[in-house]
């Protein structure tokens, strides 16, 4: 078989190199590419000592008797070691200085504003453990979460983590029927959720999807309901409770502490739901303490952080980068979390900026299509800000568009800041790839190079190694204690998904190419890879050189069946604020990319559009634009598309 066949093509090509601030790497937590070097190396010749002298950044009960069991595809860590992720996140805090700092910061889309203490939180946690426990929640039970962006959702987190009790955070947006499956999947015996919550100045009715799903969901004991908006709702008697009567119930008569569980490395810390593109969900099952380490140490490595950091991540916790990113790995490392309810652009294009400017955020960790976002809304809007209190930016979901990355750093970051350009994925439980900002020189649209302790390679289908600048299929060679452990109640799929592709190697399901420096760029979705002629193109490299026009805000890029080439490039294009469609436009843009990239990327059909379909995490549904390209239909699963009017006007597109 060819090359052509079993590789992905590159045909971008990037040269700008921006160093790390000689400030701000004086002060860095790893300060150069020799530190890191010398971490990367000790982690790939030595990794059990490597992993077990990094263990020791956590509070452990019991200290492990092994640092790992290694059964392909299975993995335990620090085997027979005993912790618990609440424990790190609160008590460790409290016997410093930091019991009076703001854990979390938070506001609603309103306005109002809220700020707890370490000890504030913990006293809260411990509240909600006595909850759960009166309510017969159990070492081992799953319980749902189905909640807005409040702090409450952290505070159950907390809680179910301290009595070893498995949490499964579902996205409130989504719909009923969403909740059915997860729910029964993982057989919750408890839901904890809201009245409703705020988004673009409209409420979100929770109550009443969970009143909908709790019809069909045997297993689900009980109901905790928190009152955000204040609407009327229905509450079912003996099966529904108000959050805040129960909590005030305890304080009458509970201790206001409650002693972490002393819990198996491997205890199920939490499941989280993954959309496959076909198929049910998978529930992708994170255990204790590998977790908790891969969370913590990224947090402090990738963000450079500080005790007087206030760190932002726009992230909802109902995705992963919410759990890793928002709760664990800050609250471990002593933070202050920005928590923020509501959109980016309500009630005008420059809340973020807003925030930023309100509370002094030093740390701004986002993604790439909210960044387009920002770009198709204006310059105007963050410069009506003092953004100065920022000293580090990242970015997370998907890979981000050159221009995309230098407009953040010039328009948000002053040209001043760092970006981190992370890879990672739910099934990972942490950062991957990333620049370490005090250290790694920086390229516009890559991830740079694997954290120390992860061994990435580039490969064909076959398992062969791909020679620097072509692109392959991305696979990790070694386990590494924040992977996932299985599929909740199917580990037979766990298996074929992730370790079946490629022998001996975990399979990402992502296209990449290392460069001549060793830093590696993200391609995007296999899934997405477009065969033109014979040859295997990312369609992010082609949506890259379309954002890089002037008049491009964002693109998506599909293939739709061609009887000549066998798939035509289609690019579905939103334009920034001002612009209007034209053909000539189209034409300049498919010209465009022919000069950038080359004439077999040129698109054979542009498609203007006001939006394009997202997941409510932020993610273009890809697959969905394929088959409106294809057949101007769509089928299969679309619960987790955010706006679905955008569905519709694409369609009408189609029909005109």
């Amino acid at each position: 078989m060819s090359s052509s066949t079993t590789n992905i093509e590159s045909v971008l090509h990037e040269e700008r190199v921006f160093e790390p601030p000689a400030e701000f790497a004086a002060s860095a937590r790893i300060p150069s590419m020799e530190e890191y070097e010398r971490l990367r190396r000790e982690a790939e010749d030595a990794p059990e000592e490597f992993w077990a002298r990094m263990a020791e950044e956590i509070h452990w009960f019991k200290r492990w008797d092994a640092v790992l069991k290694w059964e392909p595809p299975h993995a335990e860590w620090f085997v027979g070691g005993r912790t618990n992720v609440s424990y790190n996140c609160l008590d460790r805090h409290l016997s410093t200085w930091r019991r009076n700092k703001a854990a979390i910061i938070w506001e609603g889309e309103p306005g109002e504003v809220r700020t707890l203490t370490y000890q504030q939180l913990y006293r809260h946690v411990c509240r909600f453990a006595h909850v759960l426990k009166k309510l017969g929640v159990e070492r081992g039970d799953r319980v749902a979460l189905y909640m807005p962006l409040v702090p409450e959702l952290a505070v159950a987190m907390l809680a179910c983590a301290r009595i070893g009790a498995t949490h499964s955070v579902i996205f409130a947006g989504f719909s009923a029927a969403a909740l059915i499956d997860r729910i029964n999947d993982a057989g919750c015996k408890l839901v904890v959720t809201a009245d409703g919550a705020y988004r673009r100045g409209t409420e979100i009715r929770l109550k009443d999807a969970v009143d909908e799903a709790l019809k069909q969901t045997p297993t689900v004991k009980s109901c905790v309901v928190f009152r955000r908006t204040g609407s009327p709702i229905k509450m079912q008697a003996g099966r529904d409770h108000w959050w805040h009567e129960l909590a005030e119930s305890v304080i009458e008569s509970a201790s206001s502490h409650f002693p972490a569980e002393e819990l198996d490395s491997e205890h199920p810390l939490f499941i989280l739901y993954t959309s496959g593109t076909t198929g049910k969900p998978k529930g992708i099952l994170h255990t204790t303490a590998g977790y908790l380490l891969w969370a913590h140490l990224t947090t402090k490595w990738v963000f450079d952080l500080k005790d007087d950091d206030t760190y932002w991540c726009t992230a909802d916790i109902g995705w992963v980068t919410g759990h890793s990113y928002v709760v664990y790995g800050p609250l471990s490392n002593g933070a202050t979390v920005l928590m923020y309810e509501g959109a980016p652009n309500h009630p005008e294009p420059d809340r973020f900026w807003r925030l930023i400017e309100r509370h002094r955020v030093s740390i701004f960790y986002t993604a790439p299509t909210a960044i387009r976002a920002f770009v198709k809304w204006g310059e105007q809007w963050p410069r009506r800000h003092d953004l100065s209190s920022l000293r580090l930016l990242g970015t997370v979901g998907e890979p981000i568009n050159p221009e995309a990355w230098m407009w953040y750093r010039e328009t948000i970051g002053g040209g001043r800041c760092p970006i981190v350009d992370t890879w990672w994925q739910t099934e990972t439980g942490g950062i991957m790839i990333s620049p370490l900002p005090g250290a790694t020189p920086t390229k516009p649209g890559s991830a740079t190079k694997p954290l120390p302790g992860v061994d990435v390679a580039i490969m064909t289908k076959q398992g062969e190694p791909v020679e620097d600048g072509m692109g392959g299929y991305l696979v990790i060679r070694r386990p590494w204690p924040s992977m996932l452990r299985t599929i909740w109640g199917d580990d037979e799929r766990y298996r074929q998904t992730y370790f079946g592709e490629i022998e001996g190697t975990y399979f990402a399901g992502d296209g990449a190419r290392r460069d001549r420096d060793g830093y590696f760029w993200i391609m995007g979705r296999v899934d997405d890879v477009i065969n033109v002629s014979g040859h295997r193109l990312g369609t992010m490299e082609i949506e890259s050189a379309l954002v890089s026009h002037e008049a491009v805000a964002e693109a998506a890029v599909v293939g739709r069946p061609d009887e000549l080439k066998g798939q035509a490039v289609v690019a579905f294009v939103t334009l920034e604020g001002t612009r209007q469609s034209s053909d000539e436009l189209k034409e300049q843009l498919r010209r465009h990319v022919q000069k950038e990239i080359g004439a077999l990327a040129r698109p054979d059909e542009i498609r203007f559009s006001d939006a394009l379909p997202k997941t409510r995490s932020g993610k273009i549904m890809r697959r969905l634009l394929r088959e409106i390209a294809a057949s101007g239909s769509v089928s299969g699963d679309v619960t987790t598309l955010e706006d679905f009017s955008v569905l519709e006007r694409l369609r009408a597109q189609e029909e005109e």
